[in-house]
């Protein structure tokens, strides 16, 4: 079963918004603050070769961020890569 992971700052509205998506989905997701920790922004641009937050990965796979993961779910694949996380 893949972890789910999310980079994210407490006031990034995306974050927010990717957060809740998920939760809504009911799934299960480790939540990673970036804010101060420069440790975990490198790990962050390491993993996703992005800067933004969030940044999102199910597994080692990479979804990228709020945007990347609402089209995921318009088009329905969404559900399909958090059911093989079950």
């Amino acid at each position: 079963m893949p972890a789910i992971t999310v980079y994210t700052k407490p006031t990034c509205p995306y974050c927010l918004a990717a957060k809740a998506l998920l939760s809504h989905k009911g799934a299960v997701f480790s939540e990673i603050n970036v804010e101060g920790d420069s440790a975990k922004v490198l790990e962050m641009i390491e993993r996703s070769g992005r800067r933004t937050v969030p940044q999102i990965f199910v597994g080692d796979k990479h979804v990228g961020g709020f945007d990347d993961l609402h089209a995921l779910d318009s088009r329905g694949g969404l559900d399909v890569l958090l059911a093989a996380t079950v």
